[in-house]
């Protein structure tokens, strides 16, 4: 029996770092639509443009991926990519202390944010493959999916904390300096260079054309894309509004919405738990309907927080972790399969070219909740996001992913690279 991958040093070293990081991510989370409701009293549409520029520089993953796929250390890019976040978001706090606080400026930090993290995730997949075996792909996704799930039981109760003890922009300064120690520790992981795929003489816009084919035209991606994709629509409708409905429509100050989205966040390590045992128990592709429905559908209860403030924090507890047991049961099993049938020569201008579609449509989703969130209400806009979001399995119902039972059954249909 082989040794538990968290043992391994190398893999280890990056899981810590990954996990800092994440932790810092859910101060943002927290702290940025807050200043921009509390500090500079946006609206719904300002708070949902907001999330909009977050996710905007994803519609450059094409690109960015097409050009990562032809930079060999991979590493050195995760690295000038923590690195550029850790920066921007040091002058939140620095404008908060000069009193030069604006929305240009939150949306400048969003922005750039943004593409930071684009470079990330355009250069990790090669990365992934080097530091872990085939055979360890589900098991690594669910370690650091884990970590991830773990940042958002206890991140948004420190980070409601943090943002009261010391306002929200000041909070900004814990997550730019998690990027820096995340940044350090990957220096730290060595991991052999993967070979890139030799096409030095092709144009970008040519190789960000063939990222976009491989995906379109591979059974397995293609499905997963258009599911991905309309779960993201709907479900930045709701998410771009949550604070803003729990700030607002509720009366949940920043500690207890904070509190709230943290045990509710609890649902995502009972979800890193399940999608192992699920996926060997029904198969992978069943594991990733299931986790489709049961990620969206809990946004229509969110109506029902009436009452007692108690009462109100519980609902919006019981939606996040039913949504977060169903977001690992998607994530874990898919992240899987889409690296199992993607070659190494090309993982970046895929996953570029993925995300261009499926992030990029994030500030749409995000715009659509501003817009229909004044237009119907918060409550209403919920429900609409839950039904839409939960309506994206019927992409894999008929596509070869539903039938999938294990990663072996991918053997012989993985897509080709470009010539």
């Amino acid at each position: 029996m082989s040794e538990p991958l968290w043992r391994d040093r190398r893999f280890a070293t990056y899981w810590v770092g990954q996990g800092i990081s994440q932790f810092g991510d859910r101060i943002t989370g927290l702290a940025l639509p807050l200043i921009a409701v509390t500090t500079l009293h946006a609206g719904a549409t300002t708070v949902g443009l907001l999330t909009a520029a977050v996710w905007a520089p994803n519609l450059l993953s094409l690109f960015v991926g097409a050009w990562v796929d032809h930079h060999v250390r991979k590493r050195r890019l995760l690295i000038l990519a923590d690195l550029l976040r850790c920066a921007v978001l040091l002058t939140l706090p620095v404008a908060h202390l000069v009193g030069a606080m604006t929305l240009g400026q939150l949306f400048a930090v969003a922005l750039v944010a943004g593409l930071g993290q684009v470079l990330y995730q355009t250069a990790y997949p090669s990365f992934f493959v080097a530091l872990v075996r085939r055979d360890q792909f589900v098991e690594a996704n669910s370690l650091l999916s884990g970590t991830r799930s773990a940042s958002f039981v206890a991140g948004p109760a420190v980070a409601g904390g943090l943002v009261q003890a010391v306002t929200a922009p000041m909070a900004m300064l814990v997550d730019a300096v998690t990027f820096a120690v995340s940044a350090v520790l990957i220096g730290r992981v060595k991991v052999p260079d993967l070979p890139v795929d030799g096409a030095e003489g092709t144009s970008l816009l040519r190789r960000a054309r063939d990222g976009m084919g491989l995906v379109l035209h591979d059974a397995y991606l293609r499905a997963a894309l258009v599911c991905a994709t309309t779960i993201n629509l709907f479900n930045l409708m709701a998410g771009a509004l949550v604070v803003l409905f729990a700030s607002r429509q509720l009366g949940m100050s920043a500690g207890l919405i904070g509190l709230a989205l943290g045990i509710g966040a609890t649902g995502g390590l009972l979800g890193t738990v399940l999608a192992g045992p699920l996926s060997r128990r029904i198969g992978i592709g069943r594991t990733i309907a299931v986790g489709a429905v049961v990620f969206s559908a809990p946004f229509a209860l969110m109506p029902l927080a009436q009452g007692p403030m108690w009462a109100r924090a519980g609902v919006v507890a019981a939606v996040e972790l039913v949504s977060s047991v169903g977001v690992m049961c998607l994530d874990i099993p898919l992240n899987a399969l889409m690296t199992a049938v993607t070659p190494d020569g090309v993982r970046s201008r895929v996953t570029g070219a993925f995300s261009t579609v499926n992030y990029g449509i994030r500030p749409a989703g995000a715009v659509l909740g501003g817009v229909v969130g004044e237009w119907i209400g918060l409550g209403p806009t919920m429900v609409v996001a839950a039904v839409g979001g939960s309506l994206s399995v019927l992409w894999l119902l008929w596509s070869p992913v539903i039938s999938t039972r294990t990663l072996d059954d991918l053997r012989g249909a993985t897509i080709s690279s470009p010539a």
